[in-house]
């Protein structure tokens, strides 16, 4: 039975970054995660990439995706620590045209229960640029199903309520 003022589901294209030094297609587990989770949740995973914790990398890649206009949405995980590597929001930051700052805050209070007061060292972020949006996500497997299963497959998904991402996406509203 549906649910009346039920919206048709609409398919996001998405990409994933996963930033890092060390991982590779075979150890991976957050990227493999993410790209299951989209595709689980019935969105479209557009590319996936490994890259480093570089600044330039970071931003060519966003930049190239973003021009494309084939993207609603881009999950990097990785490089959101303290470490001197550890550059994504450094990178991503001043990129954004908004940020999304109730991402962070609701990311930290669901960690918070998980991992009590280290969920401080991670610098998890979200934004928009130019019409993409974009969540930058800690590297652990754990924090990346904390932020897809608890925030962004729900923000995903047009049917959620009292209000979505999806109805405010440029690209799906100009269909």
């Amino acid at each position: 039975m549906k649910v009346e003022n039920e919206n048709a589901f609409i398919s996001l294209n998405i990409g994933v970054i996963t930033i890092s030094d060390t991982r590779n297609k075979k150890n991976d587990k957050s990227g493999d995660f993410l790209s299951q989770a989209i595709n689980d949740a019935k969105h479209c995973l557009i590319d996936r990439r490994i890259i480093p914790d570089d600044i330039r990398e970071i931003r060519g890649t966003i930049k190239e995706w973003v021009v494309t206009n084939n993207f609603d949405a881009i999950i990097t995980t990785g490089g959101t620590g303290l470490t001197g590597r550890d550059v994504t929001p450094d990178a991503i930051m001043p990129l954004l045209d908004k940020e999304i700052s109730g991402f962070s805050a609701l990311f930290h209070q669901i960690s918070s229960s998980k991992i009590g007061t280290s969920t401080i060292q991670s610098r998890a972020l979200g934004g928009i640029y130019n019409s993409v949006f974009i969540f930058c996500l800690p590297g652990s497997p754990n924090a990346c199903k904390d932020a897809w299963n608890e925030i962004l497959v729900h923000q995903f998904d047009i049917n959620h309520k009292p209000c979505n991402l999806v109805e405010i996406m440029p690209r799906l509203s100009e269909k």
